[in-house]
């Protein structure tokens, strides 16, 4: 259907964007930025206008102008450029055409790993269709680089088919969405469109404008360490603080026991040793009140903890990463409404259900420019496991050139 779609999938997916939490640079890796700037030669090719790319901040801007003399709200599509820390080196995509819906899929040669439908019932959903995977060494990429070839794409189709009325568009790629700072130095003022859309869902059908409200929180424990002989009423093990502080949370309300809009507490990390310890956490929910009230909640068993020392051994630093773009777009839900009309247009049925996450979408929200998350067809992100179908990037594409047309008739 769109005959540069899978070569240009393919040819990013080879190149390798991790991101990296540990670096203190915009973007995080500099693969990002050479990906970035290959990139901005595609987008100057297929003949988008003002492309260029902010190296504060990391993204790549191009702009479709307008070709209706109508007055239309303009809109933005957003993917990012990085991927998931797995092994992203050496990229070798399998092709598994007219897959039956039934059988196991090799990944590796050796047959160590494999796609079954009883691990993944999903598979059971792409019957008569062509699958990417990866070799089972690497991850795919689908995880962002189908929304990028899916923009890309579609772009160069109505650059191509003027007869296809819209109004002005741009798109952006940004860095490091995996490590959740992609979004903090998006500049509103250089992407001037009314709202937008990132391309960064999974299966098809999928539409989401609800995320999660999110914070990050570090604890530090200040130990005493003694001789374990002459201990008693004496030490104060950091390591065994960091345990009664994690089962005074409540011990159902953690990522493996919650779904839909429940919230949790989630520990990332404990290390230390009886002089002192460290804990993170992330916290999320998607009611504001509730919220509010769990990092309340964190922040009472610390000091009670304190005061039944006697003095501050437990340092809390807390820090909010995101809010629930919901509480944006729901003033104005037309863009919603816009997209579930374009997806019935071409025969897809939306799917709306809250994200138990974020996406640049929910920072570019409060930004002042309302972005609610669209699928890009990806399924098993992160990991080996990862694939993508053909069919899935075809419709995504269309989508993108349906809600470009139909915005023009509003």
């Amino acid at each position: 259907m769109y005959k540069n779609l899978v070569p240009r999938f393919i040819e990013y997916v080879k190149t390798e964007t991790r991101s990296d939490e540990t670096s203190t640079t915009t973007p995080s890796t500099q693969t990002q930025v050479e990906f970035a700037l290959t990139l901005k030669k595609e987008l100057e090719s297929i003949g988008l206008s003002d492309v260029f790319y902010n190296t504060e901040n990391g993204f790549l801007i191009g702009t479709l102008p307008s070709n209706t003399d109508k007055e239309v709200r303009s809109m933005g599509f957003i993917s990012h450029l990085d991927t998931a820390d797995f092994n992203a080196t050496n990229v070798n995509p399998q092709f598994v055409e007219n897959y039956d819906g039934m059988s196991d899929i090799p990944l590796d040669k050796e047959g160590k790993f494999k796609l079954t439908t009883t691990d993944f019932p999903n598979l059971k959903n792409y019957k008569g269709q062509t699958l990417i995977t990866t070799d089972g060494s690497t991850l795919l990429g689908a995880d962002d680089k189908s929304g990028i070839a899916e923009i890309v794409t579609a772009m160069e189709y109505l650059i191509a088919h003027p007869e296809i009325k819209h109004g002005k568009i741009m798109v952006a790629f940004g860095p490091d969405e995996e490590i959740g700072v992609g979004a903090d130095k998006f500049n509103v003022d250089e992407f001037d469109i009314d709202f937008a859309y990132t391309m960064d869902g999974g299966p098809v059908g999928e539409l989401q404008f609800e995320t999660f409200n999110a914070a990050g929180a570090v604890i530090n424990i200040e130990g005493k360490n003694v001789h374990p002989g002459t201990a008693k009423n004496t030490m104060i093990n950091a390591i065994q603080v960091a345990i009664d502080l994690q089962n005074a949370l409540p011990q159902d309300e953690v990522p493996e026991k919650t779904d839909g809009t429940q919230g949790f507490f989630h520990l990332l990390d404990l290390s230390g040793i009886p002089e002192e310890a460290k804990m993170e956490y992330i916290i999320r929910d998607h009611d504001m009140d509730k919220f509010k009230a769990r990092k309340a909640q964190l922040q009472a068993i610390v000091d009670k903890m304190n005061a039944d020392f006697g003095q501050d051994r437990i340092t809390l630093t807390m820090e909010d990463s995101y809010y629930n773009m919901g509480e944006i777009i729901r003033k104005d839900m037309s863009i919603i409404t816009l997209v579930e009309e374009a997806m019935k247009n071409i025969d897809i049925t939306p799917v709306i259900e809250p994200v138990r996450g974020g996406t640049d979408g929910s920072k570019i929200s409060y930004l002042g420019i309302p972005t609610p998350n669209i699928f890009a067809g990806g399924e098993n992100m992160h990991g080996r496991f990862e694939f993508v179908a053909v069919e899935s990037m075809e419709k995504a594409t269309s989508l993108i050139i349906e809600i470009a047309r139909l915005n023009e008739t509003k």
